[in-house]
């Protein structure tokens, strides 16, 4: 028997490659987290998006925490079973009246995994509409390969190296408008993207990545976290899990994935299967 998802939800995600809405948080918990991340940039002098890529759970406890919520873990185990891998996280934050967006791309392209079993949980921090530019997915595109992906490295692109696919047609695609506190699910293989915020207040959400134990990384040795269940595969090294806001081991690892993706070192898998 599923944990969270409805019988409904299961089969959506099966056919279509997503499902939402889903509640993780209470409106007032999401507040909190609001909240947080502000002061983080506050502290820091800058906007979180610099920072809270790829590894943005390893920045604070209370973030890995919420990676770790039974409800967003239920609704991940109905898809990929009891044992169950947090492998990364991102924040996508975007302020009133931002001209920021992110273009259509597929996660698998650049996550370095097999199979393509990722499922990725987007938590809304504030409300997610279409005008403050939502995530909005096109429906069955995980069922296909890995597109390519052209490297746009644009201004105003929210994604490390502007990658974008060419010719989907806008008209097909779903917006997942989400309250603070829900989150939804999309498959890794997924084409996602989001519009610019054109509302007064920002959009905060962040993605959590999740694989079942039994993927392995397909671009060297990696480290992840043991959420749930046991790891009887042993393919993944241990995150640097935070002791405390901000510890140095942990932020360490975040800069360096961060500076993987960011700086050309982790190439799409398009690119790969042409060697």
């Amino acid at each position: 028997m599923p944990k969270h998802l409805t019988a409904a939800q299961l089969s959506q995600f099966r056919r279509e490659g997503y499902a939402f809405p889903l509640r993780a948080v209470s409106p007032g918990e999401a507040a909190d987290y609001r909240a947080r991340i502000e002061a983080y940039e506050a502290q820091v002098g800058h906007d979180a998006n610099r920072t809270l890529k790829i590894k943005g759970n390893l920045a604070f406890p209370w973030l890995m925490e919420l990676g770790r919520h039974p409800r967003i873990l239920d609704a991940v185990e109905d898809l990929i079973g009891p044992n169950i891998l947090l492998f990364g996280a991102s924040i996508f934050a975007k302020n009133g009246r931002d001209p920021r967006y992110v273009s259509w791309h597929q996660d698998s392209a650049y996550f370095g995994l097999a199979p393509h079993e990722e499922v990725t949980a987007w938590v809304a921090f504030t409300e997610s509409t279409v005008e403050k530019g939502c995530l909005k997915i096109m429906p069955r595109t995980h069922l296909g390969p890995d597109l390519y992906h052209v490297e746009t490295h644009a201004k105003d692109n929210m994604l490390a190296k502007g990658q974008s696919i060419e010719g989907l047609d806008d008209n097909q695609a779903v917006c997942m408008e989400l309250a603070e506190g829900e989150f939804s699910l999309h498959h890794e293989r997924m084409a996602h993207a989001s519009e610019p915020n054109r509302g007064t207040d920002r959009r905060i959400g962040f993605s959590f990545f999740y694989i079942p134990t039994h993927v392995r990384s397909t671009i060297g040795r990696r480290q992840a976290t043991l959420v749930r269940g046991v790891d009887d595969y042993g393919q993944w090294d241990p995150d640097h899990v935070p002791r405390f806001d901000l510890d140095p081991l942990s932020m360490k690892q975040l800069s360096a994935a961060w500076g993987e993706y960011k700086d050309g070192e982790v190439r799409q898998a398009a690119d790969l299967a042409e060697k």
